[in-house]
């Protein structure tokens, strides 16, 4: 028992600090094959090093009667505990360098408050390799122990959502030319999280290459991460980027592929989904309102019993069931909307996002939200104008496929990682806003017979292309 608290304690230190280590592994397999040409041109430098594992490495490679001036000349570690730095001296020493000389070089100091200015002015350039602190502004805001980074995100960081960001424009500040970065993959696929950061950032830098891992890195986060290789611009430019992707994925399995990303999209990964909610968005798009609140049930009190769940009340592995008492406007508006959405990929092939119909798959007429509301929790959705359920069974088949479509065309990139996990694939998080966009493309105004059984046949035949025809046939019949 005394271990697990005192494990608990060190989880708590980390996540207050943002801190993941780094293996000595990542940078020998990922990182020194593409820097190894040129140690001796610049200053190798880490802002965060922790114990130094993503520099001091390149030492291997410098013979031990250079190896001194070496590290004279081109090696400064950072960090802000104590007890790294002194680990950091430990390890530099192993290395042959005399305690004195690696006193000199690696420091203690907050490198998220400023950048050390001097750096800049010595004899060779700069090359910053670093993993940096993470830690998400939502977390931040909700936890006493971190809330001092709340000065970090005032001023011209005003915008920005996670300690990461703060210490990658603090390069961009100090117009760092070259950069290794360690850090979530949400840089790439995350929305809100990410969007500003992204635009102000990649105006100034190129990414030149990028490795991605959907395998569990480090050992107290699961965040997935990805490795950037970032050059800045000679002139700030938003322009499309092109660059490698290199994905690490279960069982060591990999994939590559080009990458584009595009300023219209915020420079998100996966924006051939948002090029497709674009074009196909029709003319008179259906209103989509989300949850049944429970101002809206104490709003509509009256005789008519109907049966929910609680999105709220999640005990044994199920959702609890209750009765609500409601008038007949609330009762019709309850039954006549059958369908919901998952947000969240659940681990098992059935239970990837999409939408769902709430009779079938909790044998209720509604979800009822008691407390707050969680993105994460099934949620009723609400139609305007009225459709049938027959019409809402079809938007369904149709959503849940465009969404396959792209999900396997796209690796699943332009949804949001969940969080690691061991299922059988890598969990996803789909944003209402997705959901509402997509929903929009359904022209369920065009919803004749024919239409109707043509839709049907194309989904179940799995015609992605002949489906495009028929969207973009009753879009230009619109205008």
């Amino acid at each position: 028992m005394g271990n697990n608290i005192g494990d608990s304690r060190e989880n708590n230190y980390r996540r207050s600090l943002g801190v993941h280590l780094t293996s000595k592994d990542i940078f020998i397999n990922y990182i020194f094959p593409e820097i190894q040409d040129k140690l001796w041109e610049y200053k190798w430098i880490d802002l965060f090093a922790g114990e130094g594992n993503l520099i001091l490495p390149i030492l291997n490679s410098i013979s031990p009667s250079k190896r001194i001036q070496f590290f004279k000349d081109h090696i400064y570690l950072y960090d802000i505990q104590p007890v790294m730095v002194k680990n950091c001296v430990i390890n530099v020493k192993n290395y042959g360098i005399p305690s004195e000389i690696a006193n000199k070089n690696i420091n203690l100091r907050d490198n998220l408050e400023s950048f050390p200015d001097f750096l800049n002015k010595t004899k060779f350039p700069v090359f910053h390799i670093t993993n940096p602190p993470y830690l998400y502004l939502g977390y931040i805001q909700k936890h006493k122990e971190t809330q001092k980074y709340l000065e970090f995100f005032k001023g011209k960081n005003n915008g920005y959502q996670d300690l990461y960001q703060i210490a990658m424009i603090n390069d961009l500040r100090n117009e760092i030319t070259n950069l290794i970065y360690i850090i979530p993959s949400n840089f790439l696929y995350g929305a809100s999280v990410s969007n500003k950061f992204r635009k102000d950032f990649l105006k100034y830098y190129n990414i030149t290459k990028m490795t991605i891992f959907e395998t569990k890195m480090f050992e107290y986060t699961g965040t997935n991460i990805c490795i950037g290789f970032f050059k800045r611009k000679k002139a700030p430019k938003s322009e499309n980027l092109k660059f490698k992707g290199v994905k690490i994925k279960k069982e060591n399995v990999i994939l590559e592929k080009e990458y584009i990303l595009k300023p219209e999209f915020n420079y998100r990964a996966g924006s051939e989904i948002d090029e497709f909610l674009k074009k196909f968005l029709v003319q008179k798009p259906l209103q989509v309102n989300y949850y049944l609140l429970k101002q809206e049930v104490l709003q509509n009190k009256g005789d008519n019993e109907i049966t929910v769940i609680d999105a709220n009340n999640y005990q044994s592995n199920k959702y609890q069931k209750l009765i609500l008492s409601i008038n007949d406007e609330l009762k019709e508006r309850i039954r006549s909307n059958i369908l919901y959405v998952r947000t969240v990929d659940t681990g098992s092939y059935k239970g990837r996002v999409g939408l769902g119909i709430i009779s079938e798959d909790f044998k209720v007429d509604g979800i009822y939200v008691s407390g707050n509301t969680y993105r994460t929790h099934p949620i009723q959705v609400f139609f305007e104008p009225k459709i049938t359920p027959d019409e809402q069974k079809l938007l369904k088949d149709y959503f849940n496929f465009i969404l396959e479509v792209f999900r396997e065309r796209l690796d699943s990139e332009f949804l949001t990682t969940y969080k690691y996990s061991d299922a059988e694939y890598t969990r996803k998080y789909l944003g209402l806003t997705q959901v509402r966009k997509l929903i929009q493309t359904f022209p369920y105004s065009k919803l004749n017979y024919n239409f109707k059984e043509k839709l049907k046949d194309l989904i179940v035949k799995k015609d992605f292309n002949n489906i495009l025809e028929l969207l973009k046939a009753s879009k230009d019949k619109s205008n």
